[in-house]
Formats: structure tokens, C-alpha cells, sequence
């Protein structure tokens, strides 16, 4: 099968095509014809060699933690997902690749076309996680940073449906794009003290930052200490006694199947740019270089 791979760390140029044996499925597992594929920063972290002690990686690696496709193959034990099946999920195996194997599925709706439904895995997940794990309630201000990014697309749309009102930050070219999914928008950089402030007099009551770009002394500040300060990008977070939340311990298919019929029906709004595989390189440039709305997709088959 075609797939993108590496086999060293480094930059995007490291990315490059390959054909490779198709995996098999293993118990409980099924193997999906990839139809389209999320990006997301991650990749790019992994890819350059920064995340090898968490995340460690066997040359060659294909890159990719999320996919839409057709189940062609089932392991021993799987029954509740059958061959031919439209699926969105979580890839064990990389999913920048013509199949990949996977554990956690839900069923696409046919309304969800293959690009947005391979956007949601992930985003949504983290989104999730880092809102429990806030306590975000009806009432509540949070303040998000970065927030128009693919989890920040989808985090605005979820503390509001809990009742939540949502400061954003962004740069001057997607202050509308926030404000349409229910956002105040503020930009970021020099002055952010002050600007939410004045749009939270009462202050905020909690910070999800999706940037990692230096935001967390101004969070600090905003919230008089480190409570209720959450960090999904900023890797200084243990030295400055905030939280940073990784992983996909809470990845529920059923929660995936939820959202993937409310993205089906509008209720949620997913934003996506999409690339051919054969350009996964030029994709995760742009990845890299941040700033990105809503989600970067490689669409496969």
C-alpha cells in the first residue's frame, strides 16, 4: 500500500512516500481503507524528534492519530462493527497511509463527508478532556488561547453549549471566524492583560491554552494563581505549577457517534483545509508554522 512515512527526524522534507506491506488487524481491532486523514500539531512535534521520550517511534514511522474510511477487515473478537462500514476514529498505526489498523471507531453518518468527519477524533476528544477536566459550567468565563484551530473550532462550540461564555484569542484574520462559532474574539500578544480584562471585569474563571505560545504568565495573571489553568501545547507548564493534559485516555466511541451526528446535522461546525496525501509535507509546513483555521485534512482513497 502507499503510505507516507519517515525515517529520521527532522523537518517536513523528512516526509516521503513509500509502499509498504498492508497491516493485518489484531484482536479487537479492525483495518479501515483510509478515505481522509486529520492533521494535527502533534504529527509535527513527533516528526521533528522533540516528543521521543514520550512518544518514542521505530523507523520507518507513518505519521497520523485520526481517520475516516471503509472497514475491509475485522481481528478476532470485533462484533460490533462489520466490513463495509463507514467509520471515523482513532489509528493505531498511522493514518497517513492507504489503511491503517484501529481499536476505537464510531459509525460516520452519510450526511459527514469523509474530510470533516476525519477532523473530529481528536479535536474533539481533547476538547472534552481539557473542559472536564476545567470544570466549565453554565455562567462561567473561560479564556481560550488560540482557539481557532481545529480543538479551539470545536472547544468555543462546546463551553458555550455547556452555558459558557468564551473569550478567544486569535490573529487579526480570524476575529470573525470566532465570533461566527459564538466567541468573543480578542487578538493575542502584547496588551492581552488588559484587553480581557476590560471585555472580563469580574475576571475569567478558567484558561484552556491551545498555543503554547507564551500565554501562560498572562493566564497566571488573569487568574490570580494556577487553578483552573489548562495547557494542551506549552511544555512549561510542569516548572510554572500548571496543568498540561496529553493523551487520549477518554476516547469514546459512543461520544465520537454523538458528535459526529451533530457535525452531520450542523449543530457543530467543523472548518477544514484539505491536501492530497502525496503533499502530507506541505501540509505539515503549514501545521508547523501555526496560525492554521480549523483543521488540516489529507484526503487518501
Amino acid at each position: 500500500m502507499k503510505a507516507i512515512v519517515f525515517d529520521r527526524f527532522g523537518g517536513p522534507e523528512v516526509l516521503h512516500e513509500a509502499d509498504i506491506e498492508v497491516p493485518q488487524p489484531g484482536p479487537g481491532q479492525v483495518r479501515v481503507r483510509v478515505k481522509a486523514a486529520g492533521l494535527n500539531a502533534l504529527d509535527g512535534k513527533i516528526r521533528s524528534g522533540m516528543l521521543e521520550a514520550v512518544y518514542p517511534t521505530q523507523f520507518p514511522s507513518i505519521p497520523g492519530r485520526e481517520l475516516a474510511g471503509v472497514v475491509d477487515a475485522l481481528g478476532e473478537g470485533v462484533e460490533d462493527v462489520q466490513v463495509g462500514d463507514e467509520v471515523l476514529g482513532w489509528s493505531d498505526t498511522g493514518s497517513y497511509a492507504e489503511y491503517a489498523l484501529a481499536t476505537i471507531v464510531a459509525p460516520k453518518p452519510a450526511a459527514l463527508d469523509w474530510q470533516h468527519a476525519a477532523a473530529l477524533p481528536v479535536a474533539s476528544e481533547t476538547a472534552e478532556r481539557v473542559l472536564n477536566l476545567l470544570g466549565v459550567a453554565a455562567g462561567e468565563t473561560v479564556l481560550m488561547h488560540g482557539a481557532a484551530g481545529a480543538v479551539g473550532t470545536l472547544a468555543v462550540q462546546l463551553a458555550t453549549a455547556r452555558g459558557a461564555r468564551v473569550i478567544g484569542t486569535a490573529g487579526p484574520g480570524n476575529q470573525e471566524y470566532l465570533a461566527s462559532l459564538g466567541a468573543t474574539a480578542t487578538v493575542y500578544g502584547e496588551g492581552l492583560v488588559e484587553r480581557v480584562r476590560a471585555l472580563a471585569p469580574d475576571s475569567v474563571d478558567a484558561v484552556f491554552d491551545l498555543a503554547g505560545k507564551g500565554a501562560l504568565e498572562d493566564s497566571i495573571t488573569l487568574r490570580g494563581g494556577t487553578d483552573r489553568i489548562v495547557t494542551i501545547a506549552d511544555f512549561r507548564a510542569q516548572q510554572l505549577g500548571i496543568t498540561f493534559s496529553g493523551g487520549s485516555a477518554e476516547a469514546s466511541s459512543d461520544r465520537l457517534a454523538a458528535l459526529a451526528q451533530d457535525a452531520a446535522t450542523g449543530k457543530v461546525v467543523t472548518t477544514v483545509t484539505t491536501y492530497p496525501l502525496d503533499q502530507a509535507a506541505t501540509a505539515q509546513q503549514v501545521s508547523d508554522a501555526g496560525h492554521v483555521r480549523g483543521k488540516l485534512v489529507l484526503t487518501v482513497g
